[in-house]
């Protein structure tokens, strides 16, 4: 991601992202406001980057055969609205007014469901390797996008492992919380 991106949320779109249309979403529940952001990471095969194989995951268009791992997980159907490669590249899946699939059974004070009212934001990555400068920046960048278009969550970002505790460690211990909430500030002073 270059310094000079910019990213802006219009009618649900990130401009700045690139939009790769995934079927995995459905409506949010009506009269539903977002107040949630939930970062994840995510790599296929994992811990291995690179080949398009998430793009094609998100889109039900991987191949089973192409690893081994791949067939674990042969027919789920799962997206997230944004994702965020090591180069810092930005890809949009689903409009945020729509619920994409990415929590699973979840909870955030007290609140179940968070797919109804949260924003999934995925980075390549793993829970045994630290993430790239690059995805830091641009995860600042978006996330105080978002919290332009969605103030309800100024103070609501949470990690998959936390509201889907015992069943989902991402985004895992490399991800370092304070080194984003820095870059956050950092950005939203510019």
């Amino acid at each position: 991601m270059s310094e000079t991106t910019s990213f802006q949320v219009r009618d649900g779109i990130l401009d700045g992202a690139r939009q790769v249309p995934s079927p995995n979403y459905n409506q949010r529940p009506e009269h539903t406001e977002i107040q949630l952001l939930v970062v994840h990471n995510i790599s296929l095969p994992p811990s291995q980057f690179g080949g398009g194989y998430i793009e094609q995951f998100f889109q039900n268009q991987l191949d089973w055969s192409q690893h081994p791992y791949f067939q674990s997980i042969e027919g789920m159907q799962v997206s997230a609205h944004l994702l965020i490669l090591r180069s810092g590249e930005v890809l949009q899946f689903v409009n945020f007014k729509d619920r994409a699939w990415h929590a699973g059974r979840s909870s955030y004070l007290g609140q179940k469901e968070c797919n109804d009212y949260s924003i999934g934001i995925e980075l390549e990555g793993s829970d045994d390797l630290p993430f790239d400068e690059a995805q830091y920046q641009a995860l600042a960048a978006v996330t105080a996008c978002l919290q332009q278009a969605y103030p309800k969550i100024q103070q609501h970002l949470a990690g998959h492992s936390d509201i889907a505790p015992g069943r989902k460690t991402d985004p895992g211990p490399f991800f370092d919380w304070p080194k984003f909430r820095a870059e956050l500030h950092h950005f939203k002073n510019k």
